[in-house]
């Protein structure tokens, strides 16, 4: 970055002073919450994770230095819940995406498959090729549960990519067929309990901060006396 370009001392102390008072800010709506889900807080939360952000960009613009907090980015965050308290039903939804890494092994066990109940997949041509894969996939999806696949990926010539589970409440089930042609159109944010993800990002951002850790002690035994 440019030095004409850099923030100004000023302006790092300016947001420095920002964070300080969203951190007041915050620390006041969590003594006075009202629930779980009191809006106050969450909204005092995001303010406080702006702040803190801005202070680190100019911090790191200005002085080439960082802190220590992880700012939550606000696609990967959900609104406050704001679902019945006592949920009498709830939603389940999965996305496990996976790519064909060996289309040979997939073709293989859904031959396998069909060799082993004939009736059951007659019709079903499985050539090699792309057309293949697509008839494969269906023989493998449609004889092994989702959680079965997702545990033995590799046997199928898969690999694992992100996943995520939501787990979303209801007032009620819905009426048999209700949502089958569009199962994820309606999926309200508010309405999600918890969620799970799964994501090889999670791993390289702990190999980044361990890698950081051991270059901060490095940097520390070569340090001179009195300055580690």
């Amino acid at each position: 970055m440019s030095d004409a370009a850099q923030p100004t001392a000023a302006e790092v102390r300016a947001a420095a002073d920002a964070v300080k008072t969203a951190l007041d800010r915050h620390l006041q709506a969590v003594e006075r919450r009202t629930g779980d889900d009191d809006p106050a807080v969450y909204d005092a939360f995001n303010a406080l994770a702006a702040a803190a952000e801005v202070y680190d960009e100019l911090l790191y613009d200005r002085y080439d230095e960082v802190t220590p907090f992880e700012i939550p980015s606000a696609e990967d965050s959900l609104p406050p819940y704001a679902g019945p308290e006592e949920p009498h039903a709830v939603s389940v939804l999965i996305r496990r995406d996976y790519a064909v890494a060996e289309p040979a092994r997939l073709l293989a066990q859904a031959e396998r498959l069909a060799d082993l109940d004939p009736e059951g997949h007659e019709g079903e041509a499985l050539p090699t090729g792309g057309a293949g894969v697509h008839a494969a996939l269906g023989v493998v999806f449609g004889e092994y549960e989702a959680d079965e696949i997702a545990s033995r990926h590799h046997e199928f010539g898969l690999e694992e990519g992100d996943s995520t589970l939501w787990v979303s409440a209801a007032e009620e089930l819905p009426e048999p067929g209700e949502w089958l042609r569009a199962p994820f159109d309606e999926v309200d944010p508010a309405m999600v309990v918890c969620r799970f993800d799964v994501s090889s990002v999670f791993d390289e951002d702990d190999d980044m901060a361990d890698e950081a850790e051991e270059d901060a002690e490095e940097d520390a035994d070569g340090a001179a006396p009195g300055r580690a």
